[in-house]
């Protein structure tokens, strides 16, 4: 859960959000090296006096300032696209649950399990009990396993919507007359919302 002037992400509960959490703090110690470096070139043309009139137009300046970007974005690209297909890849999932989405609530459905089916409204405002939070609170909540694979198909019945837990490193589509699918997995108990 999120609290009141955090500044990085929400804690991992999954392997995926793990990695993705990773991935982040790689591709922003790249952008800060980036930045600096670019930073202090700018400071030493703006205070130095000295130039040199050929390094501007130097080969090998062209030829570092060709190639260093492509080996940046290689560095950034290579673990993007593993994460990528982690996320995508289905292992056997232990459970199956159908998510509809409607206007203002959401249908759940177990499709391994006969008839278990219910929809989940917001609770307003005006009616919040001390603690709950407001547009988080449901009266109904999904129960899930952790530490199983579970595999959500995600759709919508008019317009479209989205199925997102932060904390799970989820965030889905629903598209009315398709079917979207995805994978999660909870290494520790608590209550995730969604949004």
């Amino acid at each position: 859960m999120a609290y009141p002037m955090q500044l990085g992400l929400q804690d991992a509960t999954s392997p995926i959000m793990e990695e993705l959490l990773h991935f982040h703090d790689h591709t922003l110690m790249i952008v800060f090296l980036i930045s600096s470096l670019v930073l202090y070139v700018i400071s030493l043309m703006l205070t130095t006096k000295l130039t040199h009139t050929s390094t501007m137009d130097a080969q090998e300046v062209e030829t570092i300032w060709t190639i260093l970007p492509a080996i940046i974005l290689i560095l950034i690209a290579l673990p993007s696209l593993r994460i990528l297909y982690m996320m995508d890849e289905i292992n056997n999932p232990s459970l199956t649950v159908k998510a509809m989405g409607h206007q203002w609530y959401w249908s759940y459905e177990y499709t391994d399990y006969e008839d278990l089916s219910f929809d989940s409204y917001m609770i307003p405002t005006s009616e919040l009990k001390p603690g709950e939070l407001r547009l988080l609170e449901v009266d109904n909540r999904v129960v899930l396993p952790m530490e199983m694979t579970i595999r959500m198909l995600i759709s919508s019945e008019d317009v479209l919507h989205s199925w997102a837990v932060p904390s799970l490193g989820l965030k889905t589509d629903a598209i009315p007359g398709r079917l979207n699918q995805t994978t999660l997995m909870s290494t520790r108990p608590g209550l995730y919302y969604g949004q």
